[in-house]
C-alpha cells in the first residue's frame, strides 16, 4: 500500500472586535474524520479524505485524491480557549475563536472638565 498524500488545506482568517474566524477548505472529508486539538498555543486540525465513485459507476477521471489534511495555527492568549466553536458543512470547516474579555476593544469616554 502506498503512503497517503498529505495536504495543507487552504484557509482564510477573519477578525472582528469579538472573535477570530478561521475558514478551512477540506473537500472529500467526512465530519467524523476531523480532529481538532489545542495544546499550548497550537491549534491543530487533522482530517482524512476519501473519494469513491457512486454505486454503479467507475472512476473515469479524478482531480481529487484521497489523503490526509494537516494544518496548524498559533493562537495568542487573547483567545478564550474554553469557548472555541467548530462546524463543518460541504467540505468547509469553520472555527470561531472568541476573544477573551481583556482582549476585546474597549471604548473609553472622555468626560468634560
Amino acid at each position: 500500500m502506498s503512503p497517503r498524500t498529505t495536504f495543507v488545506p487552504r484557509a482564510d482568517i477573519y477578525e472582528t472586535d469579538e472573535d477570530v474566524t478561521i475558514i478551512v477548505e477540506m473537500p472529500g472529508v467526512s465530519e467524523d474524520s476531523i480532529e481538532i486539538s489545542l495544546e499550548k498555543n497550537i491549534l491543530a486540525i487533522n482530517a482524512k479524505s476519501t473519494f469513491e465513485a457512486p454505486d454503479g459507476y467507475t472512476l473515469a477521471f479524478a482531480e481529487y485524491e484521497a489523503g490526509d489534511y494537516e494544518r496548524s495555527f498559533r493562537i495568542t492568549d487573547q483567545i478564550n480557549r474554553d469557548k472555541i466553536d467548530a462546524s463543518f458543512k460541504a467540505g468547509v470547516l469553520s472555527l470561531i475563536l472568541p476573544k477573551a474579555e481583556k482582549a476585546k476593544v474597549q471604548k473609553i469616554t472622555v468626560k468634560p472638565g
